[in-house]
């Protein structure tokens, strides 16, 4: 049954307790967002007078040569890194057909009916390597995010064989197998800029702790209203992060630069076959022998 979408407890009960989440709220049917989802003033974004970046993105077979391209592209990923923290790559060896897979393979899990999804819930799932949900910390949070999420942690392939939904399993494991080898290269470049020269099992290390979050955000009926997720900076070491066409993500500018401001916000518009490369807030311990 659909909630009273003046009641926030009953938004809450529907959405969150129930799992039926963003998505059944909007198929649901509503012209305008419920009072739970509205954002004070102070956290919504600008997006009229948002930045958009629309630099080149990083050609990442150049790495895989000798010469100048090879200088010139790992320069501007320590540069991107080091400035915004976010960057664009292209030709990164994961197959374009796999990418549009993934975008299907999300938009199939969200399909499913509630009752495959909420066995994923944080209250009854049957794994921690899985977690199904919406907002970030809906029972602690003033005003709820605006999306859904399904996290799956990665430990090794015979668990989430095991574990994961069997619906997207098999795409996300050749992402994973396909995306590492980038993942490498970029953590080789970032370390030598620090001096250190990594082995193995540095980098082993630095990518023991593997996650996929698929994030789903249903149409809005008032988008300047809400957010999909509060601003945040990322725990991890590196994300990798495949944008649709639709869009969406902004940075906040933390010192003044060329590309703007501080304080100001910067969209990264989406780039056909592009991953976005996010340098996460992970302290970066190194040891040099």
């Amino acid at each position: 049954m659909a909630p009273n979408l003046d009641d926030a407890k009953s938004v809450f009960e529907f959405v969150v307790t129930q799992g039926n989440g963003i998505k059944g709220l909007v198929d649901s049917g509503l012209s305008q967002v419920p009072e739970a989802y509205v954002q004070p003033p102070n956290q919504r974004i600008d997006k009229e007078n948002a930045i958009k970046l629309e630099l080149p993105p990083l050609d990442l077979s150049k790495l895989d040569g000798h010469g100048p391209g090879r200088d010139q592209v790992s320069k501007q990923i320590v540069r991107a890194a080091e400035t915004l923290g976010f960057f664009q790559v292209v030709n990164h060896g994961v197959p374009l057909h796999l990418l549009e897979s993934l975008k299907d393979t999300a938009h199939k899990f969200f399909s499913l009916p509630l009752e495959r999804k909420a066995v994923y819930l944080a209250p009854v799932t049957p794994t921690p390597l899985v977690k199904y949900g919406t907002s970030f910390r809906p029972h602690k949070e003033k005003a709820l995010g605006w999306k859904d999420y399904l996290l799956m942690q990665y430990t090794n392939d015979d668990e989430a064989l095991r574990h994961w939904p069997q619906e997207i399993r098999g795409v996300l494991l050749d992402y994973l197998r396909s995306s590492i080898r980038m993942v490498k290269t970029l953590l080789q470049i970032l370390l030598r800029n620090l001096g250190v020269e990594p082995n193995d099992s540095m980098i082993d290390n630095f990518i023991a702790n593997k996650m996929i979050n698929m994030i789903f955000y249903p149409r809005c009926p008032n988008p300047d209203l809400t957010i999909g997720i509060r601003r945040h900076s990322d725990i991890s070491t590196l994300t990798i992060l495949l944008q649709d066409e639709i869009g969406g993500l902004y940075v906040k500018i933390e010192e003044d630069m060329d590309y703007g401001k501080k304080g100001e916000w910067i969209e990264i518009t989406p780039t056909p076959g592009a991953l976005v490369v996010n340098i996460g807030n992970k302290q970066w311990k190194v040891q040099k022998c």
